[in-house]
């Protein structure tokens, strides 16, 4: 075998074993989102305010099933004023997509929520977008639909 064929499957190797690394980056990555995603969540149920509000962009637009539409200090004002309290959420379905520095979770859950005092449970289906900033992922826009 020439120096010439060498160098070829020497290359061939390293092209698919940077592959197979970066498909299991991928991986990882995807499940720390999904993660993530369930635990911003339980902050929600819980009242966890700094670590919510540590996941939720400056920029962030939240959008609920209904129309309306959140910034990141209406959702934190909101669940902290009990206008909107998360009591459970139950997923049923979520998974991640990671596109270089931005992360897709679809999900699709059940949300008991009590809004202006009414109990509800609502079925969603929902996506939600990350990004990976300096001071970690951070959730940049939200949307659900009513299933």
């Amino acid at each position: 075998m020439n120096d010439h064929m060498k160098r070829l499957i020497f290359l061939c190797l390293m092209v698919f074993f940077s592959v197979e690394t970066f498909a299991q980056q991928e991986s990882v990555t995807e499940a720390y989102i999904v993660k993530l995603h369930q635990k911003k969540f339980d902050w929600m149920i819980q009242k966890k305010y700094d670590s919510l509000s540590n996941v939720l962009d400056e920029r962030l637009v939240y959008i609920h099933s209904n129309g309306w539409a959140e910034t990141k200090q209406e959702v934190l004002a909101d669940i902290k004023s009990g206008k909107l309290n998360y009591t459970n959420v139950k997923l049923t379905e979520s998974s991640a997509r990671i596109f270089q520095k931005a992360a897709i979770v679809n999900g699709k859950g059940t949300f008991s929520v009590v809004m202006d005092g009414k109990p509800l449970d609502i079925q969603l289906y929902y996506t939600e977008v990350y990004v990976k900033k300096k001071s970690g992922w951070k959730l940049v826009s939200r949307h659900a639909n009513k299933i």
